[in-house]
């Protein structure tokens, strides 16, 4: 007699509890990569031309116009400057003039090199990450340094005062910056996840950007010989355009949900021009010219790129008030300027 339906129907489900207990072994779940435990310890930064030590001189072989690449890494700049407990090195991905979209994952390129967050990716399950800085979003819509050199076409007499003609979409630039910073920090994270991190696992920080001038520059400066710059500019640069700026990089540090270090107010009575008997007190370039790269034709258009940015004894600054930030648990920080006269952080709000 045949069996029925339901009978054979046991039958299996009793031949498969069986050799599920029997003596067959499964794989086991192959466990996610994680950051490597006796790896040596490392920071890293990313970004543009703040972090790579654009200003701070001594640049790297190879990022100083050597087959293009004009990147302009510096050892002085700030991210070297940073000193953690047990932290052997710190790798500077930064390039000068990268969007956010070349820090974060992508195929956009900037004076040659690829994706930043790719590099990080190696760098991430070689090392044992334990902190990442970035300052970046400047050279989307803003276009922060183009903005200056219309400040300075503007003195010269060739255009309207830069706070006339940009001044009035300055917010616009800026909202339409947010989401593309945003996505780079969230790019970051992706790739911290895929190489097996955790969130505690690391510190991500991203900081906005310090006024390089100010209203309160040296009259016999303000020309060709230091910052060439209507005085209604300076005061718009340092009193408008870097606090919307600083703003918009903390509305996209906020989205991310990652750390956020304000450098707004950081070069207060240290920028551009602002001592005349004293240069070594600034913490910026004034206008800089490389008259021997004007000789070359490759070179001649990046002659001024070191103009208005942070010099050696400005990223060294930087560099250590992001240490004492990092040695803090606040999720917004500042850099203000001290009695002793050097940065230190301080906890702002959120």
């Amino acid at each position: 007699m045949r069996p029925s339906g339901w009978l054979v129907l046991f039958l299996v489900l009793v031949v498969a509890t069986l050799g599920l207990g029997g003596d067959h072994v499964f794989p086991a779940p192959k466990p996610l990569p994680g950051p490597p435990e006796d790896a040596p310890r490392v920071i890293v930064g990313m970004g543009d031309s703040t972090m790579s030590g654009e200003g701070a001189g001594d640049y790297e072989r190879g990022t100083d116009g050597e087959k293009g690449d004009w990147c302009h890494r510096s050892p002085n700049a700030s991210i070297n400057q940073v000193r953690l407990p047990d932290v052997t090195r710190a790798y500077n991905l930064a390039c000068s003039g990268a969007p956010s979209a070349q820090v974060g994952l992508g195929k956009v390129k900037q004076y040659t090199e690829k994706s930043q967050s790719e590099q990080l990716a190696r760098i991430a399950t070689r090392n044992r990450v334990v902190a990442i800085a970035v300052a970046s979003g400047a050279n989307d819509d803003p276009a922060f340094s183009h903005v200056l050199n219309s400040c300075v076409q503007a003195w010269v007499g060739k255009e309207r005062p830069c706070s006339a003609t940009i001044g009035p979409q300055w917010e616009r630039r800026i909202d339409r910056m947010i989401p593309k910073l945003t996505k780079a920090l969230r790019d970051i994270q992706t790739v911290m996840r895929n190489a097996g991190y955790q969130r505690g696992d690391y510190q991500l920080v991203v900081q906005s950007y310090a006024a390089p001038v100010g209203p309160d520059v040296a009259r016999d400066l303000q020309d060709l010989s230091g910052c060439p710059l209507l005085s209604t500019d300076l005061r718009w640069v340092e009193k408008d355009a870097v606090p919307v700026l600083t703003a918009g990089v903390r509305t996209a540090a906020a989205r991310a949900g990652v750390r956020f270090l304000d450098l707004s107010r950081a070069g207060v009575g240290r920028e551009a021009c602002s001592s005349e008997r004293d240069p070594d007190r600034e913490w910026f370039r004034r206008l800089a010219v490389q008259w021997t790269d004007l000789q070359h034709d490759d070179r001649a258009t990046h002659a001024l790129q070191e103009s208005f940015h942070p010099n050696a004894a400005g990223h060294k600054e930087f560099g250590e008030c992001l240490t004492e930030f990092l040695a803090t648990t606040d999720r917004a920080g500042a850099c203000l300027p001290a009695k002793d006269g050097n940065l230190h952080a301080a906890a702002s709000p959120d």
